[in-house]
């Protein structure tokens, strides 16, 4: 009997195998396809039923009850209603299709531009921060730069605004000059042109580095809300002071942080001393205190170096003394001033021995603005007059006392003239315009908490009051109205702040007395006209 032969298999397996692949793939992406609305809508029931436990679970025990018996209502109501339950199923398909849509994935990690600008930072500060025998370097050649970075975060032209450095505990971060390293390494590489914020900390060893917005340039002289013995000396950031003033910038009304310089007899800081380059801002910075001291009632004394008649505006008008510009009238004003000093002495210790008070005249604040006084000195100097800043020692020493403050703006090229009583006595100081680090350092005490831009605006500058912190400052714009080329607007705020012409025998002639005298003994130098 013959055997029948057995049945062969096809040859080409693989071949049928990849066949039989590849039509299950076709099939399952079909099935995909007329099924994916069907897998949509149950993804967004799945959405909707935990955001309904979720919020069940967050509703209070004592609610639940109130809450179901509204539930019940309403599906009783849609169950009565014609077409209520069809339209009640169309309108959860349709909320289950428009949560269960497809979302577009949303991107948690940087993007590859901005981890190579991480990866040249990372790689730019391995020397600052590593040494060759630290077994487990943070910081190396080659290494990720996800350990030590993190809370970064770019603009659109994809610079860098914002970044925390996690540091080895190592470095020696209480040293000024391997803080400032570190900090011009960060400038330069993160993008120079821009104000960048460092702030140490030396405890956790983390160094968080933030892009600072421009201070705002609009807000103009305007009649600020406050009290008598505090001046605006400008607006700073706000995370750097706990107070806001209502201001008018670019006719819009808002809150603003201000810098606020007390004075008077308890002040710590009863004098100001403002440094800068020709065109920084120091003339209109005197110009605004000027202003603020004539709206509180007090008197004020102008002397002008420069020669540039920048200060015309005041003379002549109520509250203001003088505004000299010669040697030979600095000298004699300065010379009354420093009478009036000790004057005003005498009577408050009268009055403090008799058990009195102090006349309101002597209690009048009076205000000595002295724009580069070096310059007077020198042509008196050259004269062979005495040196008009060598009057100005009794003001400072006991102005405070006595109600006197004194304002001295002076350039860079001409510090070192200055007198020592001045440095010694002017604790509240401003450094405007493009400075370097070192300069506000030697002005100020203390190098600023960020990094200085090559190009600033006019009254940009930074402050210290006292021993207090280094503050970034923007002087309101108080330009000379006489000024053709400054802003119109700008110009009319300051008109209006000005107080009226004085006649004679109004209130701008002020009378003060020789120490010892009766009051009204010796008259005072008349405004220039």
């Amino acid at each position: 009997m013959a055997r029948l032969p057995l049945p062969r298999f096809p040859s080409g397996g693989k071949l049928s195998a990849a066949r039989g692949r590849d039509l299950v793939r076709k099939a399952a992406d079909g099935a995909t396809d007329v099924l994916h609305p069907l897998l949509v809508i149950g993804r967004g029931l799945r959405i909707l039923a935990a955001a309904g436990r979720a919020r069940w679970a967050a509703t209070p025990k004592d609610k639940r009850g109130p809450a179901l018996f509204l539930g019940a209502a309403c599906v009783l109501v849609v169950a009565v209603a014609p077409y209520g339950p069809a339209l009640a199923l169309a309108a959860l398909m349709a909320a289950a299709a428009w949560r269960g849509r497809e979302r577009a994935p949303v991107q948690t990690g940087p993007a590859p531009a901005e981890a190579e600008r991480l990866g040249s930072l990372y790689e730019a500060l391995v020397p600052y921060f590593s040494v060759p025998d630290d077994p487990e370097p943070l910081f190396a050649h080659g290494a990720g730069w996800e350990r030590a970075f993190s809370d970064h975060a770019f603009d659109d032209s994809g610079r860098l605004t914002r970044l925390r450095i996690r540091y080895p505990a190592y470095f020696t971060d209480g040293e000024a000059a391997s803080r400032a390293r570190i900090e011009t390494l960060l400038h330069a590489k993160s993008g120079r042109g821009r104000e960048y914020l460092f702030d140490w900390d030396e405890e956790g060893n983390r160094l968080d580095l933030r892009v600072l917005p421009a201070l705002p340039t609009g807000i103009a002289a305007q009649p600020f809300v406050t009290a008598p013995g505090e001046t605006v000396l400008g607006f700073t950031d706000a995370d750097g002071v706990r107070r806001t003033l209502p201001v008018t910038e670019d006719g819009e009304q808002r809150d603003a942080p201000p810098v606020l310089w007390r004075t008077g007899p308890r002040s710590t800081e009863p004098h100001l001393l403002a440094v800068g380059h020709p065109g920084s801002g120091a003339s209109t910075l005197l110009r605004s205190v000027a202003l603020q001291a004539l709206r509180h009632g007090g008197n004020v004394l102008v002397v002008e170096g420069g020669g540039t008649g920048e200060y015309a505006c005041l003379a002549g008008r109520a509250g203001v003394i003088a505004v000299e510009g010669g040697p030979a009238g600095a000298l004699a004003t300065l010379e009354w001033a420093a009478h009036e000093t000790e004057r005003r002495l005498i009577a408050a210790h009268r009055a403090r021995e008799t058990g009195g008070t102090v006349s309101e005249d002597e209690r009048r604040p009076l205000w000595i603005l002295m724009d580069r006084p070096t310059v007077l000195a020198h042509l008196a100097v050259a004269e062979g007059a005495p040196d008009p800043l060598a009057r100005l020692q009794v003001p400072l020493r006991h102005g405070r006392a006595a109600h006197v403050t004194v304002v001295v703006a002076e350039q860079f090229d001409h510090l070192e003239l200055l007198d020592d009583t001045v440095w010694q006595h002017t604790r509240a100081r401003v450094v405007l315009g493009a400075v370097s680090v070192q300069q506000v350092a030697d002005v100020l005490g203390l190098p600023p908490h960020t990094t200085p831009t090559a190009h600033v605006p006019p009254g940009r500058g930074y402050v210290r009051l006292g021993s207090g912190p280094v503050h970034r400052l923007q002087v309101p714009a108080t330009p000379d109205p006489y000024d053709e080329a400054a802003n119109p607007a700008h110009r009319q705020a300051v008109l209006e702040l000005l107080p009226g012409r004085s006649g004679p025998g109004g209130p701008g002639q002020v009378r003060a007395q020789a120490p010892g005298r009766s009051q009204g003994a010796e008259p005072v130098p008349e405004a220039a006209p």
